[in-house]
This record gives C-alpha cells, sequence and structure tokens, in this order.
C-alpha cells in the first residue's frame, strides 16, 4: 500500500507539473506574440494577469490547503504596493531590496493579525480578515505624506544595481511570468510536502493532528504568512506596472475580485486560479469597452461555475468534473 500511496503521489506531482509548465507556457506565447507584433498594450495585459495570477494562486493556496477563506487578501496586495512607493521616496529602489522588502512586509501584516484571526472559523475569519483588511485601507488613505486617499506615484521604477530593469512593458511581463511560474513552483512543491499534508489534515480533522503532537494553529499562521507574502511581492510588481499607488488596491472589492478568481478556476488546484485570472481579465478587456456593467457578465459566469458544482472553468466548457486533487 505505501508503495502504490507514493506512486500516486509521484504521479499526481508529475500532473500538476506538467499543468504549470503549460500555463507558463501560455504566458510566454501570449508576451512572445505581443512583443513581435511590438504591443505594449498586449505586453501590459500580460503582465496585469500574470501578477493578478499570482496573487490569486497564493489566496488558492489558503483555500484549498489550509482551509481558511481570506476577504481580506488585498491587504499584503497593497502594502506591497506601498513598499515600492515608500522606499522609493528615500531612494531605495534595487530590485532585490523592495521585492524582500514587499515580501517582509505582507507576511508580517499577517503573522500579526493572523495571531488574533486564526482563533476564529468559518463565517468569522472571513469577517475579521475582511475588517483587517478595510483597517489598512483607513490607514494608507490616512498617509497624507504618501498621497492619501488620491494615492500618489511612484518616485521610479525599481532598478538593478542602477540599471533600469522595468523600463518598458515587456520587461515587466518578463518578470511577472517569471514570477509568476517561481510562485507556482513554490506553492505546489508546499502542497505536496508534509507541510501540505499537515495543512489538509488539519482542514479535514484539527482533532487528529492535535493527537498527534502537532500545532495546527502554528500551520495555519506560516501558510498565511507565507501567502501574504507572495500577494505583497505581485502587489510590488503592480505598482511598479502603473506607476502609481492608491488605497483602492487594500479595498474589500480587490479581494472579492481574487476569490472569484479562485472560485472560477477550482480552489482544488492551485494552477485553476490562475484559470481564473485569466478569465477574468479577458472579460474585462472584451466587455470593458462596450458597458460599464461588464461585471454582470463576470457573475453570470460565477453563477454558472457554481451551478454546476465544480466551480471549474473546465465544467463550463463540456469537460467532465474530476475529483479535486492537492494541487
Amino acid at each position: 500500500m505505501s508503495g502504490a500511496a507514493a506512486g500516486a503521489r509521484t504521479l499526481a506531482c508529475r500532473l500538476l507539473a506538467h499543468r504549470t509548465v503549460l500555463l507558463i507556457a501560455l504566458f510566454a506565447a501570449a508576451l512572445a506574440a505581443a512583443w513581435a507584433a511590438g504591443s505594449g498594450h498586449g505586453a501590459a495585459l500580460v503582465a496585469r494577469t500574470a501578477l493578478l495570477a499570482l496573487a490569486a494562486a497564493s489566496l488558492s493556496f489558503l483555500i484549498g490547503q489550509a482551509g481558511l477563506v481570506s476577504f481580506g487578501h488585498a491587504a499584503p496586495l497593497g502594502i506591497g504596493a506601498y513598499c515600492v512607493l515608500i522606499l522609493g521616496e528615500y531612494e531605495v529602489r534595487n530590485i532585490l531590496v523592495v521585492l524582500p522588502a514587499a515580501f517582509a512586509a505582507g507576511a508580517a501584516f499577517a503573522a500579526i493579525t493572523g495571531l488574533v484571526a486564526l482563533r476564529t472559523r468559518g463565517i468569522y475569519f472571513i469577517m475579521i480578515t475582511l475588517a483587517f483588511a478595510q483597517m489598512m485601507f483607513y490607514v494608507a488613505a490616512s498617509l497624507s505624506a504618501f498621497g492619501g486617499d488620491d494615492g500618489m506615484a511612484i518616485a521610479g521604477r525599481s532598478t538593478f544595481f542602477g540599471d533600469r530593469i522595468l523600463r518598458t512593458d515587456t520587461q515587466i511581463a518578463v518578470w511577472a511570468v517569471a514570477l509568476l511560474a517561481a510562485g507556482l513552483v513554490l506553492l505546489e512543491r508546499i502542497s505536496a510536502s508534509r507541510f501540505g499534508l499537515m495543512l489538509r489534515t488539519g482542514r479535514e480533522n484539527e482533532a487528529k493532528l492535535e493527537a498527534l503532537g502537532l500545532d495546527p494553529f502554528r500551520h495555519r499562521l506560516i501558510a498565511l504568512a507565507l501567502a501574504s507574502g507572495i500577494a505583497g511581492v505581485a502587489g510590488a510588481m503592480l505598482a511598479n506596472q502603473v506607476d502609481y499607488v492608491s488605497p483602492s488596491l487594500m479595498n474589500w472589492h480587490i479581494s472579492g475580485e481574487l476569490i472569484v478568481m479562485v472560485v472560477l478556476g477550482g480552489a482544488a488546484r492551485i494552477s485553476g486560479a490562475v484559470i481564473g485570472a485569466i478569465v477574468v481579465v479577458a472579460l474585462d478587456e472584451a466587455l470593458a469597452p462596450f458597458t460599464a456593467h461588464w461585471k454582470l457578465g463576470l457573475g453570470l459566469v460565477i453563477v454558472a461555475a457554481v451551478l454546476l458544482r465544480g466551480a471549474d472553468i473546465g465544467a463550463l466548457i463540456g469537460r467532465p468534473a474530476k475529483a479535486p486533487d492537492h494541487g
């Protein structure tokens, strides 16, 4: 039995890696097409989608592995963006400083608030994470030195020891796709590890972990900090892309959009959040030019996904639903 279980686990890891490679190849192909066509808008669209997918994937890790439905994931996203703004005002723009700072700030916020939030479950956890995120929204809006409620343009994009590596939309897109690839590999490796197994066990049977002498609270806190740190990195890159930071990036509707991406792609697979992000951005691009109410179309897609019980885009295109895996 142990040999069969090990074989099944190895096969699952290979399938996950295959899916991730296909998704990254899709982003690379889209970026190559945009570069060949000389389309700055196309490259910017690839970058935005990849960065939102990275943030959504980190949330999918929390929901699928630990059962933590956070409605405050926009907070670390915005914190990462403000790291770019604030550090830039003090002439700190080296990307080797900015990205780790964004990760650390997002993780620290989650670790501190998680000490309280993780003592709740279900709807109470959802509401308390929303409350903490809104607190950060109002804190950011009160920072008059950094634009207050209106936000502020960043002093300059991040550099690599003075070299302007994010000068063009294509360069930002390359970094965004690379970070998405690294994030997906990291999260899927963790999900397939003993740590991921303990998260899933704690989600299904917390008493079992405690009986084994393990602390589910500590594992959840680490997972929350890790996911929030990754969202912080995504936020830092989004700030570099748009050259502007405002408190709106921390508002509740951004957290809601990230949850929508996870739901559309299926929370059972981390890579599913990437598909959800692609769908949301594609609907935005396709419908927004025609109507300000384009999210009505997105709402219909969500309703269809939920009614089909899989919460999975694959079900919408006729693929039979699969049993959830641990990716």
